[in-house]
């Protein structure tokens, strides 16, 4: 929380102690819906109740669409669904439909049931896109012409709209209602008033589809440098539109998620305040890397009676192995699957990626096998008899082989994997979860185990 904010919330709470509600909504007035959403999640309940009762319809809405997810399922335990009808009134028809998005189905369709027909009837058509898609963020509000509209039309139909504050531009339809381009402001500024639109059309205007990835959109803004584009359906015809702070917020929510997934967890865990859930949620990730590390344990037990001495000394560098070797393939996937996430066009190349990734993984793994074999003949102190004879060197060469040969395995997998993933559909985000992780780990000790005891025999 920054420092107004913080200031805010002891303000507040000295309000609401003294029992002074009316200067408390006299406060929160003048407020930023945003400020005062960071001191609604750090609230309980009781003053939450107190807030929504000073707040105005309009600031309420914003509030709410504001709060983190696991907070906003706990408003909606406390408001009556009259607030939360005047709620999403406010709201436009995309915030609207996430807020409803959240509800149990039952909940949500008592609520449209309560709303004007026309308004529920676009709510649901944009709840029925995924909410990951350009359909699931878009506006479906815009001002859209005919092709044959003259500039004076065209003005005048924008006069009889509601414009808000991200207006920049009208489309171009043609009688059947397909998509033509989009007419700037300027244009309908600085032309004469009998000019006819589809003079002015640019027809290389950059849309997005319906049904496009949420990533797709965001790529295509980041790449064109959009504040607004169009939305199509699969007919081509004109059905909404994003803005440049949509994509923001869909920016956030795209590296929290690859965050979340990289580490191990889900957003999922988010929903809720309960630990019980968020302990559920890390446990569907967890137990399966509990089974690999106990591969890993096995391929360790399975190697012990070969050769004890041995064993000993190449256990100890066992941890070293799997952390080298572990680490070096999540730089892999990491560079990787930001490139996917980026719609990097290099990234998109497989042929060009392994290329560059396998000489870099070279030159890791010699750096490595050489400075780690250094590091294991200074480290290992063997105090070899007369009935064990070890030959230290032979164990340095077999580690600094091993070292080399589990990163060159770990980095591949790190390369292909994210690939792959993408291929069948499923987050490359996963290729540097715990899961995959833990498998290079089983992996790179096994190959280590096997050249160890060869090698130094």
């Amino acid at each position: 929380m920054t420092k107004e904010p913080q200031q805010l919330a002891q303000r507040a709470d000295a309000l609401i102690e003294a029992g002074d509600v009316a200067q408390l909504g006299q406060l929160l007035k003048d407020q930023r819906s945003s400020d005062i959403a960071e001191i609604v999640e750090l609230a309980d309940n009781e003053q939450r109740r107190i807030f929504f009762d000073v707040l105005d319809k309009e600031i309420s809405a914003e509030v709410l669409e504001k709060v983190d997810q696991a907070t906003r399922s706990e408003l909606f335990k406390l408001l009556q669904n009259y607030e939360l009808k005047a709620m999403i009134l406010e709201l436009g028809l995309d915030d609207a439909a996430d807020l409803l998005a959240e509800l149990a189905e039952d909940e949500s369709e008592q609520l449209l049931a309560s709303i004007s027909p026309a308004k529920a009837a676009r709510i649901r058509q944009l709840m029925s896109y995924s909410e990951d898609s350009a359909g699931g963020i878009m506006d479906p509000l815009v001002i859209s012409v005919d092709e044959d509209a003259t500039v004076a039309q065209a003005v005048n139909q924008i006069r009889a709209a509601e414009i808000d504050e991200d207006f920049y531009c009208v489309y171009v339809v043609d009688s059947t209602g397909r998509f033509l381009g989009d007419v700037r402001i300027r244009l309908l500024l600085t032309r004469p008033e009998n000019a006819t639109i589809k003079d002015l059309i640019d027809p290389d205007t950059v849309y997005v589809t319906a049904d496009a990835d949420q990533e797709e959109a965001r790529n295509i803004f980041s790449k064109n440098d959009l504040i607004v584009a169009p939305v199509l359906d699969k007919n081509h015809k004109l059905v909404g539109r994003i803005t440049a702070d949509r994509i923001i917020e869909v920016a956030e929510e795209e590296a929290a998620e690859d965050l979340f997934t990289m580490a191990g967890t889900d957003p999922d865990e988010l929903d809720k305040f309960s630990a019980l859930h968020a302990a559920r949620v890390r446990m569907t990730w967890l137990f399966p890397c509990l089974i690999g590390t106990s591969v890993t344990a096995l391929v360790m037990t399975f190697f012990r009676s070969r050769d004890p001495v041995i064993y000993v000394a190449a256990a100890a560098f066992v941890p070293m192995i799997a952390a080298i070797s572990g680490n070096a393939g999540l730089q892999t996937s990491a560079i990787v699957v930001s490139g996917l996430a980026t719609g990097h066009l290099a990234a998109l190349k497989f042929a060009q990626v392994f290329s560059r990734e396998v000489r870099i993984a070279l030159v890791v793994a010699l750096c490595c096998g050489i400075i780690g074999g250094a590091l294991c003949a200074i480290l290992l102190n063997y105090k070899a008899t007369a009935d064990e004879p070890v030959q230290t060197p032979r164990i340095v060469l077999a580690f600094a082989i091993g070292m080399s040969t589990a990163i060159m395995v770990s980095t591949t997998l790190g390369l292909i994997l994210p690939f792959v993933f993408r291929k069948i559909g499923i987050d490359p985000a996963i290729s540097s979860g715990p899961l995959v992780t833990t498998a290079n780990d089983s992996m790179s000790v096994a190959i280590y185990m096997m050249l160890t005891l060869l090698l130094a025999q």
